[in-house]
């Protein structure tokens, strides 16, 4: 049965590469058919017999003609269709009673519906049912209701319909692959889309967490080498700092990558960043690194959602950060983290004389385009820019309730890309 199975499919598969051959095929089983049927008498004395009548020599050249031009049914259907009506249309006016030419018709009609559209269809098929019928009643000895004239009403209604539902259900096999493609076509897009978005997180996350410390570490650094003659224990006070803050950063880079690193659902917080609630150890740190900064207000009643209160501290990380690394010497800050009505503002300003070229002298950063983005990702809007007057305001207004699946709403930023 398998051997069975296997020789049908590459028969099928066979013909089906090779249209023509098997039109080929199917025209010599036709005028098999044709001429087969052209041995039965319908008007006998005792009844419809077989045998007792021969097909005359113009019928069998009309039934080869016909099969023959079956043949190139595929190329134009219409034509195979006018020419085998014809032939039919022949055979009934010079034989009586006549030879079934007319099978040829009602295959051309089947392909004419298998190949055209529903109303082609209708309007062909009635007129070719119309023509062949009538044909057959006026033309014939027979009565015009008799089972051979509504033999050739019926096998023309049948075909038309029978080639229509062909039609119909290759139509509907095509429209459901077409979606299952589209469908996954949607599926590799999306899959490609949210690795983007991964990508992107992963990036800010890891900027956020390297950009302030390194920065830190960078300033103390600085501050050990000026003084390690002079005052070494003013330079072991900014070492000490210098190894806390590198200490917080493979801290909070071993716990991103930690997450990258696992297969399934996360047991810890899918962001390994703190939020307002350690605010106070930030500004300490940053104090420590040489920069006054004042609190002016923190309100944290209610608590912000999770990634609200991650947007706020980040934020506020890299305003300080970039107030430390650009605002110039003598440079001091303010926070103020403040609710009105539905939404959190954050603020961070600093006096500093730095000029907005010199923010961006370090080549390029990413600092305020990362901010916009988390901001905007929560439908949020961030404005930074110079105040009057000097110094550097950054300002974002966060939504209490994030909408972190609108993305795109759009946000207004000052110097974007500049900063650490």
């Amino acid at each position: 049965m398998t051997t069975l199975g296997t020789g049908f499919l590459r028969v099928r598969h066979w013909l089906r590469d090779h249209p023509l051959a098997f039109d080929g095929a199917l025209a010599v089983a036709v005028l098999a058919a044709m001429i087969v049927g052209s041995f039965a008498d319908p008007n006998a004395p005792n009844g419809p017999s077989f045998g007792t009548r021969t097909p005359e020599a113009g019928s069998v050249v009309l039934m080869v003609l016909a099969a023959a031009v079956l043949a190139l049914r595929r190329r134009n259907p219409m034509a195979v269709l006018a020419a085998t009506g014809g032939l039919s249309i022949v055979e009934f006016v010079l034989v009586d009673p006549p030879a079934p030419v007319v099978m040829s018709a009602v295959v051309a009609l089947y392909t004419v519906a298998a190949s055209t559209d529903r109303p082609t269809t209708w309007r062909v098929g009635l007129l070719t049912m119309a023509v062949l019928t009538a044909s057959a009643m006026i033309f014939g000895a027979s009565p015009w209701y008799s089972q051979e004239n509504l033999g050739v009403f019926a096998w023309t209604g049948m075909a038309g319909a029978a080639g229509d539902a062909l039609r119909s259900r290759r139509a509907f096999v095509d429209a459901i692959r077409e979606r299952a493609e589209r469908a996954e076509r949607t599926r590799e897009e999306e899959a490609r889309r949210r690795v983007a978005e991964e990508r992107l997180r992963i990036a800010r996350d890891l900027h956020d967490v390297v950009a302030h410390h390194i920065a830190l570490v960078n300033v103390q650094a600085g501050v050990a080498a000026h003084v390690m003659d002079k005052r070494p224990d003013q330079a072991k006070e900014a070492l000490a700092h210098v190894r806390e803050a590198s200490r917080s950063a493979l801290g909070e880079l071993r716990a991103t990558v930690g997450l990258l690193r696992q297969s399934g659902d996360p047991e810890a917080p899918t962001e390994p960043a703190p939020g307002l609630a350690v605010l106070d150890e930030l500004v300490a740190t940053v104090r420590r690194a040489g920069l006054p900064v004042e609190v002016a207000c923190v309100d944290r009643r209610p608590p912000l959602p999770a990634a609200v209160d991650l947007a706020a501290y980040r934020v506020i990380q890299e305003a300080l950060t970039n107030v430390r690394k650009h605002a110039g010497p003598g440079a001091k800050a303010e926070v103020s983290v403040v609710r009105v009505g539905e939404a959190a503002e954050v603020t961070v300003l600093d006096n500093g004389t730095g000029s907005p070229e010199g923010a961006g002298a370090d080549g390029g950063g990413h600092g305020l385009l990362g901010m916009r983005e988390r901001v905007t990702a929560l439908g949020g809007t961030l404005t930074a820019g110079p105040r009057y007057g000097g110094g550097f305001r950054v300002h974002a207004i966060l939504p209490v309730k994030a909408r972190t699946g609108e993305p795109g709403m759009p946000g207004r930023v000052g110097r974007t890309g500049e900063g650490a």
